[in-house]
């Protein structure tokens, strides 16, 4: 009997996450789909079609699947809530984590949002993207929220600024003359962010107290306040 052949790192097995975002959707009520959420613009009904977009996207990334689904920025327009969202958020959610099973889909490159991707970027953002928005509807709709604990680790890992060893530290930014920012490299438009630039996936880092819980070290990492509340 063969053995299978290991998961590449940095492998995570989205099945946990993924479930964990399906029990919020369950728990939230028809008169919560128009509160506010702490994603700008969103209310929960905008936040739940994101999660089933995203769902879909992810998912055909990893199969290779690749067209509208994974060539539409997520910034393109307000996300549609789907009549029967009920039933296709959870499935989307478990075909999503299914399609980062197969450790073919961490190798080689792809595209999430419109943008190339290695595929072990792609799949750390889809964990990211499960853990930061299942905060965000799990404040929005005031339930309590317990993430994977290797999700929630590989969300830090992956929004964690990298330190450019090639900077020198005794140069003033400020007498540095940067060539004009290209509009379409915004980190808003790419699922990757850029990490070493100190943007985050979702915004500028928000500080978090020394000592604080992950959660709130991941959340604050993503552009969000810890603190939010509906």
């Amino acid at each position: 009997m063969s053995t299978p052949p290991s998961p590449p790192a940095p492998f995570v097995d989205l099945t946990s996450q993924a479930r964990s975002v399906a029990r919020l959707a369950e728990g939230v009520r028809e008169d919560q789909l128009d509160a506010p959420t702490p994603c700008p613009d969103y209310a929960v009904r905008h936040l739940l079609g994101h999660l089933v977009s995203l769902s879909v996207a992810f998912r055909d990334a990893a199969r290779r699947e690749l067209g509208p689904t994974t060539d539409t920025s997520p910034g393109s327009s307000l996300p549609e809530l789907p009549a029967d969202w009920r039933v296709a958020l959870p499935g989307a959610l478990a075909e999503m984590a299914e399609a980062w099973r197969d450790p073919a889909a961490w190798e080689g490159e792809t595209r999430a949002g419109g943008v190339p991707l290695p595929g072990a970027v792609a799949g750390l953002v889809a964990v990211d993207e499960l853990v930061v928005h299942g905060w965000d509807l799990a404040r929005a709709t005031g339930q309590e929220y317990a993430p994977d604990e290797a999700a929630l680790r590989a969300s830090e890992a992956l929004l964690t600024p990298v330190e450019d060893p090639a900077a020198d530290p005794t140069e003033d930014p400020a007498t540095e003359d940067p060539a004009p920012k290209d509009s379409s490299e915004d980190s808003a438009g790419d699922p990757a962010g850029d990490a070493s630039s100190g943007e985050g996936l979702f915004g500028p880092p928000v500080p978090v107290p020394d000592g604080a819980p992950l959660l709130d070290r991941v959340i604050g990492l993503s552009g969000r306040d810890p603190g939010w509340r509906a």
